[in-house]
């Protein structure tokens, strides 16, 4: 046989110089080795002349060519079919060696400083067998991926996966040297991620175990536990190293204990001796920061007897006693290596058994169940052991029935692809014949065909894709419990018969699964179930020897063809076969053609059909014209009569009903009408109990969500660090030298007005210019302000020849948007310790006032809210309901105290959740620790818990239209028990259980609005009642009483003034603004009005009014956003000169607050005029103030990065920036600065990576 070399690799590091290569033995693919060669160069002999250079004489004849030397390899690393590609790798002492396969695996092996190997793993397998291209790279840039090329793609795989690995015992005995314990961290990392820490790992040779021990006994008796570690660790002095031994009675080494020496620890027990069942026994080591335990048992050696064998050896040695002649005894009397077990032969008398087939012997790598080995003296076999290398655990399987000649047993699932030899084992523990199993890729689905059925099941369908012949069965998700067996199979198709369904009135639809050993593999998704094919009649004409059959059946859509369909013609008791002949569709009717042969003269009357594994018969339907007639001439009178009768009998039920109904509507008027009084005089801000700690968000979060509201990606850059890569110096000098030019106040103001001249330079764009610019300065506030003021002087002048009213009314400049960010920031502070819990508690005060009525689930409509928009006018009458509720503790059913929760009848599941959830965050002041999706609850009947569900088998379904489940639904009484369990340990019953979890939105659903279909009022004429809008606009007033002492105390906190002092920054902004008015000779007062209440309340106050998110760490729902929009109008209107002018066609939000707002304007007016007499802030003392500011979050933002991102504007207008300072007049130096800028990012950009 050739030899072949298939790829190669060099082992980095220090001499020797070692080489790998991937070696085909037979010349293909097939066999082929892993090898280490060492060629490093000879250096104890002659140099070689050089032929191309003179020493001295040149003799002109070039010396002879020296002779190929041979080399043996130092070792063979691994024997692994169809190995295509190697990498190599060094990790400190260890090599590692990746390699690629054939089959579309990627194997990972690391071999010690002796050349011994762990056992290999499985990186990577593609589903398909494509193989890995030759060439594998290692990422120059982290070290930690690998780039592996397959037939139509590139993959980047982690070349460890250590953050799997949940426990140091799992991180060590991983035997991966890329995988440390960090001790800061108590996870398994990445050498590189654990710089900063102490950390343990594996040692430079390899073990089997991180800890390893043995039992010594003297001769006087004394017995001596001697335990090893198997560690490496980053401590240059281990000398933090102790061990401490805790049996179940304490401590159990004697007081003379010599002291632990790292790697090892030596324990002379009190005892002497070991009880006959073993002795339990604790170890817990501490190295340095590090600390962990390892469990022993310790058995008496000298009680492990029996007839010598290999297993009875291997137990001895795992034991940590000896191996000797006589059997087993203590270490220091025998051998401790397990290798002298491998030459013990059994003393018990055992015909050899022999494997002659193994069915099957090509398996996916899910295994196979139910497999049969065949061969000669298998009747003593106990188990099957699968070798899948040498270095590698072996998996064993226990035989389930032996015949002697025949063994069943289950191939075990493995995670890699390829060939592991068989053998079986005896009672002794040897192992004995010679097998095989492949492992290959697992079974894929691409569809079926048919891609339908009928109820009664048994229809033939075909699934097509790869490696089909693995699939054990086939499931369908109406029937999980039922598995059907293949009637035939290969690696691309697959055919089976359809399971029966329960039969219903309409198709469904079901998923397709392949059962795969104990694996279940989804196959088809949209697999749909139909009622039976409908056959109508038939019709036949007899002919010269055969007699035609025309059969008729009503059209559907199962397309069923020919093949599928049997039919007999019946005549005089016997059966006569119908050959298919063909089939044709016309209108909504379906013919299949087909001929009697040898029935001259015979008329069928009757017919057998057999579809899938059902028989039905059809008789032909044929009556007299005449008779039909006289039947029909007969009947029309008598239906005339019974016409007239029915039609007064229902025009008087009719009129009844409609008068009841009036009745009805009268009186569910009258008390919708009292009970919106009732509510009204008796409503009270009765809301808050305990709303817990108030979830502020920290100052760069509230930044950047006024910052940027619309704009995650520049939110992120912002916000977070970028990371560190091979040009992060030259980075950090373009953005210092972009820094000093936006320094200076000529540069960036000619800046934003050459970007504001361009047509392209949008509003979004200047938003995100300001808000840069504001992350960019945030270290110097002194300066963003005075930019602020520059760029404010010449929006005013302007406007100045305009309307000046209009000025900061929107955000359609860039200096605009930069005093929202400049506001933001001064006035944090401000927001909150004086507003902030206001806001919460009226936000608060405001979710529960929502939710003490009735909410629709769908629309989200609510009967008590301010918004009329938002008003549930539909609603059904409800009850209130006092539910108790118990929470599951761990899952031995065990649950907590009971906990009073208030509900309504007409909640659904989900409302009911969330009801839970907030009333345990009330009561208790934190959270519950299970998220809403993450719950199930259960209600209490009759002694057993039925689980409450949004949408299950029971909800209603008008048309298409699903109604939603609630505590009315399931007849949940007042006082009910309810236990809330968590889906982690209680799963449940049905996939979709709410409206949530319809994530494609395949479904419609309704809750409290009926939808917008014809449904009979005599089924559910409760939900049929009339509803009047009108009716129910107290419920907007009864809200606004509920909350109004909320909104006062909130609007009170915004313009009241603590020891007589507004805010620092609204003082001085306030006083700029008069400032500029005197100095435009404005002499109106409305006009200064407008502008002080453009720039703080409009641009400031109504933003966090509407946006609460922006301070807390909440959820906003659209209800919620519909009501505080209410309460900002009202507090812009208190703001506003005019007179409002209101009538009863004006809208309800207006009309709501209509009596408030005078008196909100009288504070307003004295507020700013309290704010106008106050003692003005002096330069100093406000530059004190910003400075402050900016050194209390100086590391909150990534500077580097919002230059980064405004770099990019300058680019893409760098002429017309430069043209501007041209024509401002700016020094040469200037613009020589913006160049240098310019070729420093170019310069970036050029030699990093995109």
């Amino acid at each position: 046989m050739s030899t072949r070399l298939v790829a190669s690799s060099v082992i980095p590091g220090e001499p020797p110089v070692l080489w790998s290569g991937v070696f085909s033995v037979d010349g293909g693919q097939t066999n082929t080795e892993l090898v280490v060669f060492d060629i490093s160069p000879d250096l104890t002999g002659a140099v070689d002349p050089d032929p191309d250079f003179c020493y001295g004489t040149c003799t002109g004849s070039k010396p002879t060519d020296p002779q190929p030397k041979r080399l043996e390899p130092k070792a063979v690393l691994l024997r692994q079919n169809y190995m295509t590609s190697v990498l190599a790798v060094r990790q400190r002492a260890w090599m590692v060696f990746f390699m690629g396969t054939s089959d579309g695996q990627l194997i990972k092996l690391v071999v010690d400083k002796n050349y011994h190997p762990a056992c290999f793993t499985v990186l990577y397998k593609a589903n398909d067998n494509h193989p890995v291209f030759p060439k594998i790279h290692l990422d120059q840039v982290d070290h930690k991926h690998v780039y592996v090329a397959l037939r139509h793609q590139v993959k980047r795989v982690p070349v460890s996966n250590c953050s799997t690995f949940t426990n140091l015992q799992e991180c060590l005995s991983a035997q991966d040297p890329n995988c440390v314990w960090c001790s800061s961290k108590r996870s398994c990392e990445f050498e590189d991620d654990c710089k900063d820490s102490e950390w343990l790992s594996i040692p430079e040779d390899f073990h089997n175990d991180p800890v390893s021990y043995k039992l010594e006994r003297s001769h006087v008796g004394q017995l001596k536990l001697i335990v090893q570690t198997h560690l490496t660790t980053s401590q240059k002095d281990p000398s933090g190293f102790a061990c401490q031994f805790v049996g179940a009675f304490g401590e159990m080494c004697d007081r003379n204990n010599p002291p632990p020496q790292f790697p090892q620890c030596t324990c002379i027990l009190k005892s002497g001796t070991l009880p006959d069942e073993g002795l339990n026994l604790t170890i817990r080591f501490r190295l340095g920061t590090v600390n962990f335990t390892e469990q022993l048992k310790l058995n008496n050696c000298s009680n492990i007897r029996g007839s010598p064998s290999s297993f009875l050896c291997e137990h001895c040695v795992k034991s940590g006693c000896g191996w000797s002649k006589t059997g087993c005894s203590w270490a220091n009397h025998g051998e401790g290596n397990a290798s002298v077990c491998q030459t013990i032969k059994s003393k018990m008398s055992f015909s050899p058994p022999e494997i002659s087939s193994i069915s099957p012997r090509v398996v996916s790598f899910y295994g196979r169940n139910h497999a049969v080995l065949s061969g000669y003296n298998l009747s003593d076999v106990t188990r099957v052991r699968f070798q899948r290398d040498t270095a590698c655990a072996a998996q064993e399987s226990p035989v389930w029935n032996n015949t002697g000649v025949n063994l069943t047993f289950h191939i075990p699932s493995t995670n890699y692809k390829g060939v592991v030899r068989v053998c079986v084992i005896l009672p002794d523990g040897s192992c004995h014949g010679n097998g095989t199993i492949s492992y290959q890729s697992s079974p894929t689905c691409i569809g079926t065909e048919p891609n339908s059925t009928w109820f009664s099941g048994k229809r033939t369908i075909t699934i097509h894709g790869s490696n089909l012949e693995f699939v054990e069965g086939v499931i369908h998700s109406h029937n999980p419990q039922e598995v059907t067996l293949p009637r035939s199979s290969n690696s691309v198709n697959l055919t089976y018969e359809t399971p029966a369904a329960k039969s219903t009135q309409k198709s469904f639809f079901s998923s397709v699964s392949l059962k795969v050993a104990n694996e279940t593999l989804s196959c088809y998704t949209n697999f749909k179930h139909h009622p039976d094919p409908e056959f109508i009649t038939f019709k036949s004409l007899t002919t010269v020897g055969y007699v035609l059959i025309t059969l008729e059946k009503k059209k559907d859509e199962l397309e069923m063809t020919t093949a599928e369909l049997s039919v007999w013609g019946v005549h005089g008791g016997k059966q006569h076969p119908c050959i298919m002949t063909g089939k044709e569709t016309s209108n909504k009717t379906e013919f299949f053609h087909c001929h009697i042969k040898n029935t001259p003269n015979v008329k069928f009357q009757q017919l057998m059909i057999m579809y899938g594994g059902k028989m039905i018969t059809l008789d032909t339907t044929s009556s007299p014209l005449f008779f039909l007639m006289l039947l029909v001439f007969l009947l029309i009178p008598l239906i005339i009569v019974v016409v007239v009768i029915v039609y007064r009998s229902k025009q008087k039920k009719f009129t009844a009903r409609m008068n009841k109904m009036m009745e009805d509507l009268e009186l569910d008027i009258r008390n919708d009408i009292r009970q919106g009084f009732v509510d009204l005089q008796t409503e009270k801000a009765d809301l808050m109990e305990n709303v817990g700690a108030i979830p502020f968000l920290d100052y760069k979060h509230f930044a950047c969500r006024i910052f940027f509201p619309e704009s995650d990606l520049l939110m992120a850059s912002c916000i977070k660090d970028m990371g560190q890569d091979a040009v992060t110096v030259q980075l950090e000098a373009c953005c210092q030298d972009l820094s000093r030019l936006i320094q200076d106040q000529l540069f960036l103001t000619s800046m934003v007005h050459a970007l504001e001249e361009q047509k392209s330079f949008t509003i979004k764009d200047k938003c995100a210019l300001a808000s840069l610019l504001t992350v960019a300065l945030h270290s110097n506030l002194s300066y963003l302000t005075e930019v602020m003021e520059v760029l404010l002087q010449d929006l005013m002048q302007q406007n100045s020849s305009g309307q000046p009213k209009l000025l900061l009314r929107r955000t359609e400049s860039t200096v605009e948007k930069l005093l929202t960010n400049w506001m933001s920031i001064c006035l944090y502070g401000f927001l909150r310790e004086s507003v902030g819990q206001h806001l919460f508690l009226m936000v608060s005060a405001l979710t529960q006032q929502i939710a003490k009525g009735p909410v629709d689930s769908v629309t989200e409509k609510a009967l008590y809210t301010l918004n009329e928009d938002w008003l549930l006018w539909q609603a059904p009458n409800f009850t209130s309901l006092k539910l108790k509720v118990l929470f599951a503790v761990g899952s031995d059913g065990e649950v907590s105290e009971p906990l009073e929760v208030q509900s309504l009848s007409c909640d659904t599941v989900e409302q009911v959740k969330e009801k839970v959830l907030s009333t345990f965050r009330a009561k208790f002041g934190f959270p519950y620790n299970t998220a809403l999706r993450d719950i199930r609850i259960e209600y209490e009947k009759d002694g057993s818990f039925l689980p409450l569900e949004e949408v299950d088998a029971s909800s209603k379904v008008i048309e298409e239209v699903t109604m939603l489940n609630t505590l009315k639904h399931y007849k949940v009484p007042d006082g009910a028990t309810i236990k809330v369990l968590s889906k982690s340990t209680h799963p449940p019953l049905s996939p979709q259980g709410s409206l949530k979890d319809d994530e494609n939105f395949s479904g419609k659903y309704f809750h409290l609005i009926d939808p917008d279909v014809v449904e009979d009022q005599g089924k559910n004429p409760e939900r049929k009642k009339l509803k009047l809008k009108e009716v129910h606009l107290t419920k907007l007033l009864s809200t606004k009483v509920a909350v109004h002492s909320f909104v006062e105390n909130l609007f009170k906190s915004i313009w009241g003034m603590q020891l007589n002092k507004a805010p620092l920054a609204v003082k001085y902004f306030f006083d700029f603004l008069d400032s500029q008015a005197d100095n435009m000779k404005i002499t109106d007062s409305d006009v200064l009005h407008i502008w002080k209440t453009n720039s703080l309340p409009l641009r400031f106050w109504v933003n966090i009014l509407k946006n609460p998110q922006f301070v807390f760490d909440m959820e906003k729902t659209p209800h919620l956003d519909g009501c505080l929009s209410v309460i900002a109008q009202a507090f812009m209107d208190s703001f506003s000169l005019s007179e409002l002018q209101l009538g009863k066609h004006a809208p309800t939000n207006k009309l709501l607050y209509a009596k408030d707002i005078p008196t909100f304007k009288q504070e307003v007016k004295v507020y700013y005029k309290r704010i106008k007499e106050q003692s003005p802030v002096t330069d100093s003392e406000f530059t004190c103030f910003l400075q402050e500011e900016s050194k209390k979050h100086e590391n909150e933002f990534n500077e580097a990065g919002a230059l980064k991102e405004l770099f990019k504007y300058i680019q893409k207008y760098f002429k017309e920036i430069k043209d501007k300072l041209e024509q401002n007049g700016a020094p040469t130096e200037l613009t020589e600065q913006l160049h240098h800028v310019k070729n420093l990012f170019d310069g970036l950009k050029s030699c990093s990576w995109n």
